[in-house]
């Protein structure tokens, strides 16, 4: 029976990430990047985090120009002010935050799918 040993893969949870308590929305010091899913092929990509001393409509102003995207900036009890654009713009939200020198790319995480 040596042999014929089975091994059984350990189970794996896809939302291990969301629910560590490290990357949640109470931690002050990373910049957190998600896309949310809407109707079909719709979706929304969240920006998080950003210090308080940026101003989020010029930082908002600028994502909309150079992606060619609608966005808003979205008052959030919780989460304070998070950054909303249309489609999903992750990687180059987070590249644009790291060449403008608005944030470390050690600080950025970046969530979905």
């Amino acid at each position: 029976m040596s042999d014929l040993d089975l091994q059984v893969p350990a189970a794996f949870d896809p939302f291990a990430e969301a629910n560590a308590d490290n990357s949640g929305a109470g931690t002050k010091d990373y910049v957190h990047i998600r896309i949310q899913q809407r109707n079909g092929r719709k979706s929304l990509t969240t920006v998080q985090g950003l210090k308080k001393e940026f101003s989020y409509n010029k930082i908002l102003k600028d994502l909309k120009k150079e992606f060619c995207c609608n966005g808003t900036v979205v008052q959030d009890p919780e989460l304070g002010q998070v950054i909303q654009l249309q489609g999903d713009q992750r990687k180059n939200v987070s590249t644009f935050l790291v060449q403008a020198g608005i944030v470390k790319k050690e600080h950025i995480k970046i969530h979905g799918f």
